[in-house]
């Protein structure tokens, strides 16, 4: 595979083609990887495992070709004919036929490496995983001989994928071990910018400030290092040192006409002027990276634009900010939603979604108080956020949309959108908790796979150090047995001290992953429905407002009895079979007292079934109960009836069935309204996932089925089998 970066060119009139070529050694014709290859426009790429190299360019343009171990070559490109490049003094000539094969393994050794690191730059973006898999095999392929160049090439390819997602602490650690193995001011470039991104803006400066001193550095490189050191003095508030290391990269970038880097500089230089309250110079430079930006993309004029609207909205600009943000939603439209930027999990990025650019249209219309004017925007930011599953911006938006109502006097509307905002909250909220329980399991796969690379160099220094005593016997025959088992004695000890941890390792994986489950079941029995509690606080309060205080402390003595034997057995994942009944027979009663018109009920339980001897997970058949009667029973037109009854199967097995004659699963879905449909029962969800975990941990002792009762789907059946422990 072949490495190839094309810089985008403003203001160059010749024609670009793709130019091939090579860099040997002129001795030997052997290849010469990983050389920067550059021209004088800013295009930039390097050698493959074969030497070889493509790089956008024009006729007329000048080749530079550098590397560590070789001196700089410069070259005019006459015509569209592929270039090999000869480099005296590297390496020697070769004249053995063993020597032949001895360097033919080693270049394909490097070929193969390279070519893994290529496919984990591939995979950078879109494969955690699967690129660190590609830079563990480029490892291992060094084997015990591996170079410290290549060994330094994989460990900075492993701290680029870290820092492309957010593992900050893990890139810099692996970037420092690059340098370690072989200095480069690529790497050290890097690192730097790790630390900006990590907060870390002292050592940022500690290690790209030596920098700056280096001769023969490629532009593009450059304009990195510089930009990195204005970004590191932005952030510690240094704002001179900060413009004038901006500025002196922009120069570089005009020179080289290296378009995209303009764009950054001139927008980061206005920035600092913004926040000196240097508002002229500010808006002139944004003026230039919108300039520059149309030239190059519809995608980074959009996003200028955007920075140049935030701009405007922080000094009160609100008519100029309204009418570049609906410029930009203009140029949005005519983009294809799939050539709209996105992240790698396809989900549309904030910075130029059309809802959060009517969103901020909105707003500043509020701020001059045209509330009449914001409603249209507001309520378009909601159906495209609703459409693109952006739960942030629609609940922005909708809350918005019910203060503006309430300002108006329209009470209703602003009722039924913070209703809507409501509902939104709650959606954002499982989401969040998804999203935190991705994270933590992201975490962990990370820490995995970096224990798996530490392992791998462990394993490699441990090759390198076998490799080492493999020459030195060879070299030293003649020496005593008693040395030869020292040798062997060491080795075993070594497998056995990593058969050790590895059993360690695999134990503590064990420990943690039943860790988690207790964690999880005691977070899950710890979470009472919140329907059931709400609801029979509201007949409290109907029996007090009806004046039947007998009837209130009745019922509130029995709900707390209820709720007391809840908490109680919230401790222990399960409880005997008799005293859950118990509890059942309380909750059944209590619901029946409020819906007496709606049903009846009867409990059946077999006299041959001893109900001490199983035991079941606390409240598990509540919620299956509280649906039979919220979304069975209480629509049924006539008196319905709920029956619960118990059963033995087999010795080791009984079966508790829940029946209702109420009106169906099917019927209850076609009338529940939007909102009820967007959500989930959390008591069913709850349920489920503990019979998930403890099924996993007690080898399959409940298993639920529900089906219709009747043959036209009326009614319900909750089967729930109970094996003894």
């Amino acid at each position: 595979m072949t490495t190839f970066v094309g810089m985008s060119q403003v203001g160059n009139n010749s024609v670009e083609f793709q130019l091939q070529g090579s860099v040997k050694g002129k001795e030997n014709y052997e290849p010469i990887s990983g050389v920067q290859v550059s021209t004088d426009k800013g295009a930039f790429t390097r050698t493959n495992a074969l030497g070889e190299f493509k790089i956008r360019a024009s006729v007329g343009d000048m080749l530079i070709i550098q590397g560590p171990e070789l001196q700089t070559v410069r070259h005019i490109i006459k015509s569209e004919e592929d270039i090999d490049v000869l480099v005296e003094g590297y390496g020697s000539a070769i004249d053995t036929k063993s020597k032949k094969r001895e360097v033919s393994g080693a270049r394909k050794s490097l070929m193969e490496h390279q070519r893994f690191l290529d496919s984990a730059n591939f995979y950078k973006k879109t494969d955690l995983e699967k690129s660190i898999d590609f830079v563990a095999s480029s490892m291992e392929l060094l084997g015990s001989a591996g170079n410290k160049r290549e060994l330094s090439m994989s460990l900075r390819m492993l701290g680029e994928i870290y820092t492309y997602h957010g593992q900050y602490d893990l890139a810099i650690t692996n970037f420092k071990d690059a340098l370690a193995a072989q200095e480069s001011n690529k790497t050290k470039i890097l690192l730097g910018k790790t630390y900006v991104q990590n907060g870390n803006n002292a050592g940022a400066m500690e290690v790209l400030e030596p920098l700056v001193e280096v001769k023969n550095m490629v532009p593009y490189q450059r304009i990195e290092l510089l930009e990195a050191l204005g970004d590191a003095n932005k952030a510690s508030n240094n704002l001179k040192r900060a413009q004038d290391y901006y500025k002196e990269g922009l120069l570089i970038a005009k020179k080289n006409q290296i378009s995209p880097k303009e764009i950054d500089l001139n927008s980061k230089i206005a920035d600092v002027f913004a926040s000196e309250d240097k508002l002229i110079e500010a808006e002139g430079f944004y003026q230039n990276s919108l300039d520059l930006s149309r030239q190059v993309a519809p995608e980074r004029l959009i996003q200028e634009s955007e920075k140049v609207a935030d701009f405007y909205n922080q000094k009160n600009r609100f008519e100029d900010e309204i009418q570049l943000r609906k410029q930009n939603l203009s140029e949005l439209e005519q983009m294809p939603r799939s050539s709209r930027a996105t992240d790698k999990k396809g989900a549309v990025k904030d910075t130029i979604t059309s809802q959060r650019i009517n969103y901020k249209i909105a707003n500043a219309y509020i701020a001059q108080d045209k509330l009449d004017e914001a409603i249209p925007y507001l309520e378009k930011s909601i159906v495209e956020a609703n459409r693109d599953d952006d739960l942030v911006v629609q609940k922005d938006a909708t809350r918005t949309l019910s203060e503006v109502y309430r300002n108006k006097g329209e009470y209703n509307k602003a009722l039924e959108s913070y209703q809507d905002y409501v509902a939104v909250v709650d959606s954002l909220y499982v989401r969040k908790e998804q999203e935190i329980a991705s994270a933590a399991q992201f975490n962990r796969e990370i820490a995995n796979t970096q224990n798996r690379i530490s392992s791998l160099e462990q394993e490699r220094e441990l090759n390198q150090s076998k490799y080492s005593l493999a020459v030195t016997e060879q070299q030293l025959y003649e020496e005593t047995s008693k040395r030869q088992k020292w040798i062997i004695y060491s080795l075993i000890f070594g497998i056995a001290l990593m058969a050790l941890t590895a059993y360690l390792y695999y134990r503590s994986n064990k420990q943690q992953k039943l860790a988690n489950n207790l964690l999880a079941l005691k977070s899950l029995r710890t979470q009472m429905n919140p329907h059931f509690i709400f609801n029979a606080l509201n007949s409290v309060n109907n029996y007090i407002a009806k004046s039947d205080e007998r009837s209130a402390n009745r019922f509130l003595s029995e709900f707390s009895v209820l709720m007391r034997s809840v908490l109680e057995n919230s401790e222990e994942d399960f409880i005997p079979l008799a005293k859950e009944l118990q509890l059942l027979q309380l909750y059944v009663k209590l619901e029946h007292s409020r819906f007496s018109d709606k049903f009846d009920y009867e409990i059946n339980v077999d006299q041959h079934i001893d109900v001490d001897a199983f035991q079941i997970p606390p409240m598990l058949l509540q919620p299956y109960i509280e649906n039979a009667i919220w979304h069975g029973l209480r629509y049924k037109e006539e008196k319905g009836m709920l029956k619960i009854v118990l059963r033995q199967l087999t010795k080791d097995m009984v079966e508790i069935r829940i029946e209702d004659n109420g009106i169906g699963r099917k019927k209850s879905a076609e009338l529940k309204t939007t909102n009820q449909k967007k959500q989930k029962s959390k008591g069913m969800g709850n349920i489920q996932k503990r019979i998930q975990i403890l099924n996993d941990m007690y080898k399959n002792r409940v298993e639920v089925s529900i089906s219709d009762l009747n043959q036209d789907r009326t009614g319900t059946k909750v089967s729930l089998k109970l094996k003894k422990q």
